[in-house]
C-alpha cells in the first residue's frame, strides 16, 4: 500500500475493541517453570498465591491452558475511556531520518497516569473489589504504576499504599501528588515502616536511593500483615501482567491489519515486562505457530541490564526475599542499580514468560543502551513527532532510530514497530539535566555484577 494512503494514526472503533486477553503461555513451546514457595521450595500452590494476590489474579498466574480469557464488561467499560489507543505513523520521524523503513509507534500515553500501566491497574482493583477486598498494596519506580493504580482504586473506592522507590520519589515529587490526588498514600522506599525497609535502611545508610525489589518487599510485607483486608498488586513481571498489557498487542495487530501491514521489527523497552510482553503478545503467537517471523527487540538500560548480563537462574522477585521465587533473567534480588531517571526499568529480573521465549530464541535481541543516547533519541523524538516521552520509552526509541537508520544504509524498506508506553512531562528535571550536559550513566562494573550474582539460591 502507497504511502498516502496509510493515515498518520489508525484507530479501531469501540466495537473493534478486544474481549478477550490473550495467554502467551497456551502456545508456548517451552512452558516457564513453575514459581516457587520460598520457604519449601515447591510449586506455588493457588492457595499459597492467594495470601499475596487476589484470588482471580492468582488463578490467571497459573493459567497455562487458556489461550484467551475473556475481559470483564467493567474492565472493557474502563477501558473505552482511554482505549483504544492509535497506532501512528511516524511519517515525521521518517521524513528526518531520512529512511525507506517505515515507522510506526502504538502509543499507550493517552490517559492521566501517562502509560500502558492502566491496562493491568483496572483489572486488579476490579478483581480486588469483586472479592470485597478493603485495599491494595504496591510498589512504583517511575510513578506510572503508582499512579494507574491510584486511579483504579479510586475509581473502585479501594484503598491503596504505594512504596515509591526513594530516588524517583525525590526526583519526581509531583507524581507523589498526582497518586495522592486519587486518594493514595504515598511512602518514599526503603522506609521505617516495615520491618524489611528498616533492614535496608540497616545494612545499606549510604545508599538509600532505594530499588523495585525493596519496595516489592515491603508493600507485600503490609499485605501479608493485613490479616487478608489488603492484597498486593503488581505492574509488571508477573504473568498476569502479561496478560492483561495483552490488550497493546491485539490493538496493534488489529489496526495493522487494517493499513495491510505487519512488522518485520518490534521492538519494546524491557524492565519487568509489561510493555513488550503486551505490544509482542498477538505477533509472538504467530511466531510460536510458525506463521510469520518478526525479529524482536527488547532494550534495557546499560544500569540494570538483567537480560544482557543476567543470569538464567530462580531468583526472589523481591529484595526482602518474602515473594516466590520466579526462573527468570535475573541480577540477583539484592542487585541495586544506579539512580537512571528510566525509573519503570529498574528491576533486577524480567518476566518468567519472557525470559523464557528469550532463552528459546524467540525474542531475538536484547540490547542495552546507555542513558544519555536514550535521552538523545527521545529529544530529537519530540522535535520531530509532538510528543515528550518517558524515558523508559525513549529506549525503544533508541533501538527504532538505529534499525531505521540501518535501512537507511542497506537500502531496506522494512516496517518497524515499537511501542511508545507514555509520555515523559514528570521527567523534565532529568530532560533539564541531559540539556545541560550533567546527565550521567553508571553501568554496574563487573565485580558489582558478580556479588549480586553470586547471592543467587543455589538448588
Amino acid at each position: 500500500m502507497g504511502k498516502t494512503k496509510i493515515p498518520y494514526k489508525t484507530y479501531l472503533t469501540e466495537q473493534e475493541m478486544p474481549k478477550e486477553w490473550y495467554n502467551v503461555r497456551a502456545d508456548m513451546k517451552t512452558n516457564h517453570r513453575p514459581l516457587l514457595n520460598p520457604q519449601t521450595r515447591e510449586p506455588a500452590r493457588l492457595e499459597e498465591l492467594e495470601a499475596v494476590f487476589s484470588t482471580e489474579c492468582s488463578k490467571q498466574e497459573l493459567n497455562d491452558a487458556d489461550a484467551y480469557i475473556e475481559i470483564p464488561e467493567e474492565v472493557r467499560e474502563f477501558y473505552k475511556m482511554y482505549r483504544p489507543s492509535p497506532l501512528v505513523r511516524a511519517y515525521c520521524l521518517e521524513r528526518y531520518l531520512d529512511t525507506p523503513a517505515r515507522i510506526y509507534y502504538k502509543f499507550e500515553g493517552n490517559n492521566t497516569s501517562g502509560s500502558h500501566k492502566l491496562n493491568s491497574a483496572i483489572a486488579q482493583a476490579y478483581y480486588a473489589k469483586r472479592q470485597g477486598l478493603k485495599g491494595l498494596t504496591t510498589e512504583t519506580g517511575a510513578g506510572q504504576w503508582g499512579t494507574a493504580l491510584s486511579m483504579a482504586c479510586g475509581y473502585f473506592g479501594l484503598d491503596l499504599t504505594v512504596y515509591m522507590v526513594r530516588c524517583s520519589y525525590e526526583q519526581k515529587p509531583q507524581r507523589k501528588t498526582l497518586m495522592t490526588t486519587y486518594g493514595a498514600n504515598v511512602i518514599p522506599s526503603p522506609s521505617d515502616t516495615t520491618e524489611v525497609g528498616k533492614r535496608m535502611l540497616r545494612e545499606f545508610p549510604n545508599n538509600t536511593s532505594g530499588s523495585l525489589g525493596t519496595a516489592i518487599s515491603e508493600a507485600v510485607e503490609v499485605a501479608v500483615k493485613s490479616g487478608g483486608a489488603r492484597k498486593y498488586a503488581l505492574g509488571s513481571v508477573l504473568n498476569q501482567v502479561m496478560l492483561h498489557q495483552s490488550v497493546i498487542g491485539i490493538e496493534s495487530k488489529r489496526a495493522m491489519e487494517k493499513i495491510d501491514e505487519y512488522p518485520d521489527i518490534i521492538i519494546g523497552c524491557a524492565g519487568g515486562g509489561s510493555n513488550l510482553g503486551g505490544l509482542i503478545s498477538e505477533f509472538m503467537r504467530d511466531k510460536l505457530k510458525g506463521k510469520a517471523n518478526p525479529y524482536v527487540i527488547a532494550v534495557e538500560p546499560m544500569s540494570c541490564p538483567s537480560l544482557t548480563k543476567g543470569v538464567f537462574a530462580y531468583d526472589y522477585c523481591d529484595t526482602g526475599r518474602v515473594t516466590p521465587l520466579a526462573m527468570m533473567y535475573t541480577l540477583g534480588s539484592g542487585f541495586c542499580p544506579s539512580p537512571s531517571h528510566a525509573g519503570g526499568l529498574r528491576y533486577h529480573g524480567m518476566s518468567p514468560i519472557l525470559s523464557q521465549l528469550y532463552r528459546d530464541g524467540y525474542i531475538d535481541e536484547a540490547r542495552a543502551v546507555n542513558q544519555i543516547d536514550v535521552f538523545d533519541a527521545a529529544t530529537r523524538f519530540a522535535r520531530v513527532e509532538g510528543i515528550l516521552p518517558a524515558p523508559e520509552s525513549a529506549h525503544a526509541i533508541k533501538a527504532a532510530i538505529d534499525e531505521a537508520v540501518k535501512c537507511k544504509e542497506s537500502g531496506e524498506s522494512k516496517t518497524i514497530l515499537f511501542g511508545l508506553t507514555g509520555t515523559g512531562y514528570f521527567d523534565l528535571y532529568a530532560y533539564e539535566k541531559f540539556l545541560n550536559g550533567t546527565l550521567s550513566d553508571a553501568p554496574p562494573s563487573e565485580a558489582e555484577l558478580a556479588r549480586s550474582e553470586n547471592a543467587i539460591p543455589k538448588f
